[in-house]
């Protein structure tokens, strides 16, 4: 039986010969450009567009990029010129954001098992560390004493609640992340008078929520909590992370977040702040709803096989770098990413096709009895919403099949 797709993302059509677009170039041309596939491209120009509509709906709010959605540098540096701050989870992720040119200032560093070697790096080149306890905020001042360096200090808050619909739920209740709210007044005494410069909030409920109502909830109740813990703290932050949580709609059924309506009720909401709040800014930190829907997947298939009644199209590429598209990052059952064959872009199904990896793994599926036009050895396979969590979300060194390639195209390309 034909199982649905999520839906393809605008910004994607085909030219007169039936090939899949990217950012104005053919498909095709971009596999021989880079050489081969698997290939990932990504279309800098819908990613302005993102950037673009954010800024219109929150004219008041800064815009911070998560690098772990997609940390490829080209589209990091990229991206790091239009936004006003990175937001890290590694050291690793440092070097990157340093690399692409970031300034160390709008910097922060999140994350809940940072090394020793991890806050120095971070105090010395003076980037903002997001303390996800106070053991590890007694580390940073130790650190930042031994190096001659003051610490940047802000608090990742676990708020008593979380964005309710949300895929992946990073607060309310035990949780590895933040300082359980009760806890943050005290330690915000702690840090200043450890002289530490403070730096304010970081409040992250949820991610990937694509109900703009629950969206507005959860931001509302982020400023409420922030100015409670600043009264209670006696000192206010100089900013609030919102967090971020935006999500795309991946599978059938789903739809866009109405960026619109949230924009507009938290402005409202901005407007009338507490009086704690009156001199703080606020920042929202976006990854895959900025990067998700710029990305496709391109990988060739090398077979086509029947077994038991069932068509089989094997590819050179698989879960190895789109784990998320095989199901196996988070899925609790199994849907379907948007697919095409790329050569044959808009052309009506022909068949019903199940579309696998080359791994030895049953679990190595891109889609599973999809309606597709027939294809076979040589055509290549598109896989959509390929921007966020992808190649670096995956494990690519799985039975050392080849490498992915990455590019980037798109009218405003650096």
């Amino acid at each position: 039986m034909t199982k649905p797709m999520g839906p393809i993302p605008a910004g994607f059509a085909a030219d007169a010969d039936g090939m899949l677009m990217i950012g104005g170039r053919r498909a095709d041309a971009l596999v021989a450009e880079a050489g081969d596939t698997p290939l990932f491209v990504y279309d800098l120009a819908l990613v302005d567009a993102k950037i673009a509509r954010f800024r219109a709906a929150f004219p008041s709010v800064h815009l911070h990029y998560a690098i772990k959605a997609n940390s490829y540098a080209p589209l990091l540096e990229h991206v790091q010129k239009h936004v006003d701050g990175l937001d890290i989870a590694s050291g690793g992720e440092l070097g990157f954001a340093l690399e692409a040119g970031a300034d160390p200032s709008t910097i922060s560093f999140a994350g809940p098992g940072k090394r020793d070697s991890d806050l120095e790096a971070a105090i010395a080149a003076g980037v903002t560390l997001n303390c996800e306890s106070e053991g590890e905020a007694e580390r940073a001042f130790t650190i930042g004493a031994r190096i001659g360096r003051t610490p940047r200090l802000a608090v990742r808050v676990n708020p008593d609640f979380e964005i309710k619909g949300s895929g992946m739920r990073m607060g309310g209740g035990a949780k590895p992340f933040g300082v359980d709210a009760a806890r943050v007044p005290a330690l915000v005494r702690r840090i200043i008078a450890a002289g530490a410069t403070w730096r304010g909030f970081h409040i992250f409920a949820g991610s990937q929520a694509l109900d703009p109502a629950a969206l507005i909830e959860a931001q509302r109740a982020t400023v409420a909590l922030a100015a409670q813990l600043s009264d209670q703290a006696g000192e206010a932050p100089p900013l609030v992370n919102l967090g971020g949580g935006f999500g795309i709609p991946y599978f059938n059924g789903e739809q866009s977040v109405d960026v619109e309506a949230v924009g507009e009720e938290l402005e409202r909401t901005l407007r009338n702040r507490p009086q704690a709040l009156q001199k703080t800014e606020f920042a929202i930190e976006l990854g895959r709803w900025l990067v998700g829907e710029c990305g496709v997947y391109l990988t060739r298939i090398v077979d086509r096989k029947e077994s038991h009644g069932k068509t089989f199209l094997v590819t050179d590429g698989g879960m190895q770098h789109q784990l998320a598209a095989s199901g196996n990052f988070g899925q609790v059952v199994r849907r379907n990413y948007p697919v095409a064959i790329a050569n044959r872009f808009g052309a009506a199904p022909e068949e019903d096709v199940t579309v696998v990896g080359c791994l030895c793994t049953p679990l190595d599926r891109l889609a599973d009895d999809v309606a597709m036009p027939r294809a076979g050895p040589g055509d290549l396979v598109a896989v959509f919403l390929a921007g966020a969590y992808g190649l670096s979300a995956s494990p690519q060194a799985f039975l050392a099949q080849q490498a992915a390639r990455e590019i980037v195209v798109g009218a405003h390309a650096d």
